[in-house]
């Protein structure tokens, strides 16, 4: 499935027929999880009402990093076997993680500012989380600074490389140092610490993240391999 993947003409033969599939997938998910984490769970025992904003803090905050691993993947399949739709992914991926991260920071802050009293702190998982965005600003830029594709392919999958070492500073980060952001609550060695009248819609709308994720990300793929192609065909002409 891979090695098919890997092909541009079989991606856009089997992304075709998969899109819908996700696009009616993620829309059903949301359709579940939005109502149930909004209104048929019940409030935190300790934060109320304010603590609903976890639904969409929480997933976003998952797949910030989430993509980031996976502009990784891609980024090391393109520099080893130079697989053009790796780095067609990774070009796409990353305003994606961008937009989550964007998200998880933003809620994160709104949720902060009543629980702690203040909209910004400069402690390991806030800092962290701030430098992965600029990751994703960093990759983004220097793919837009470069005109030849491949050279730019290259330099970016080398930054996503280099930029690994934060994802576990993020996900450590509330052990390793003394931070106001809560311990992990849902992967943990003893079990999630959150009720599963919580834990459950909590899950779908990470489902429904992570669906709406691949879906958002097979339509810019598609875009920009079409894209290369428009390109490729205008060189020809220029040329003939």
């Amino acid at each position: 499935m891979i090695t098919a993947l890997a092909n541009p003409q079989r991606f856009m033969a089997l992304s075709r027929s998969l899109l819908p599939w996700l696009a009616g997938l993620a829309v059903a998910l949301f359709a579940i999880g939005l109502p149930w984490s909004l209104f048929i769970a019940p409030p935190d025992y300790q934060q109320g009402d304010a603590a609903r904003i976890m639904f969409v803090h929480v997933p976003a905050a998952w797949m910030s990093m989430a993509v980031y691993m996976t502009m990784a993947a891609a980024a090391i399949s393109f520099l080893v076997w130079g697989h053009v739709v790796a780095d067609v992914a990774v070009k796409t991926a990353a305003p994606l993680g961008a937009a989550f991260t964007a998200i998880a920071l933003i809620t994160g802050s709104l949720w902060g500012q009543p629980m702690w009293g203040t909209w910004w702190v400069w402690d390991a998982r806030l800092t962290s989380v701030l430098v992965l965005f600029f990751l994703y600003l960093g990759a983004m830029a220097l793919r837009g600074a470069m005109d030849d594709e491949t050279k730019a392919g290259k330099a970016c999958a080398i930054l996503v490389l280099v930029g690994v070492i934060n994802i576990p500073i993020i996900k450590f980060s509330v052990d390793w140092w003394n931070t106001l952001h809560q311990p992990a609550s849902v992967f943990r060695a003893g079990g999630p610490a959150i009720d599963p009248s919580l834990l459950w819609p909590l899950l779908v709308m990470a489902l429904a993240f992570t669906i709406a994720f691949a879906a958002m990300l097979v339509v810019g793929m598609r875009g920009e391999i079409l894209r290369r192609r428009v390109i490729a065909l205008e060189m020809r002409r220029a040329r003939g």
